[in-house]
């Protein structure tokens, strides 16, 4: 019998989003107005994450995973409700991890960031307007997804100039002591200020993973191949 897709659902406190969260693979993610909608576009976005475990390298086991299995439902908080966001700690997120587990959870996120990274090199610059981000161009939701990323790190003692984003060499030093900085909170049993590691982590690669998909989704590259 295939292994569940585990999956944990966050409530928000009015009852207006439910973000479905599946914490074994750090940015799958998805909100809506019910559990069931949420677990639904959850559903349909696992096709788009196996790029993620197949950079990871364990796109096997991802494959290998059967039906949705909810195994918790817990309160979120008044941005859950508003953005449709996870925002909480699930019981899962303040579990103690081991180093393996830490490893793999590390080597997701990392996927994340190398997805990211080639969906903004083959992007057109300018994106289609829509509702989803507002009128936002790919440099801007760029910009946007890494200062965002830079104030997490901020949770981890980390301090990366402004400037250090802009240049590849920088970008790979800030993502390298990202890691570093989370293997040494893990050895000594700490927290990210108020946050759990390993929210810390999936939060880290929702975010990346829904603008790089974000990016993907507004992409004009093949209407300017047709124009030409």
């Amino acid at each position: 019998m295939a292994e569940a897709l585990r999956v944990v659902l966050e409530m928000g406190p009015k009852g207006k989003r439910v973000v479905a969260v599946a914490p074994d693979w750090p940015g799958l993610e998805r909100g809506a107005k019910t559990g069931e909608a949420a677990i639904e576009r959850l559903k349909n976005y696992r096709p788009r994450y196996e790029q993620v475990a197949k950079l990871a390298g364990i796109e096997t086991d991802y494959a290998a995973l059967g039906a949705v299995d909810v195994i918790e439902r817990y309160p979120g908080t008044g941005s859950t409700d508003f953005w449709g966001i996870s925002f909480a700690f699930s019981r899962l997120d303040r579990q103690d991890l081991s180093t393996d587990a830490l490893e793999r959870e590390l080597a997701l996120m990392q996927a994340s960031w190398a997805f990211f990274d080639d969906v903004r090199s083959r992007v057109s610059a300018a994106l289609q307007k829509g509702p989803r981000g507002g009128g936002r161009d790919r440099d801007q939701i760029v910009q946007h997804t890494l200062v965002s990323e830079r104030d997490m790190a901020k949770k981890l003692g980390l301090a990366t100039p402004p400037d250090a984003l802009l240049t590849d060499e920088g970008l790979h030093a800030h993502r390298a002591a990202y890691c570093e900085a989370i293997r040494a909170y893990h050895a000594e049993g700490k927290p990210a200020r108020t946050w759990p590691l390993r929210y810390l982590i999936r939060h880290t690669a929702y975010h990346t993973l829904d603008h790089a998909w974000e990016m993907e989704d507004k992409d004009l590259t093949a209407s300017i191949r047709l124009r030409d």
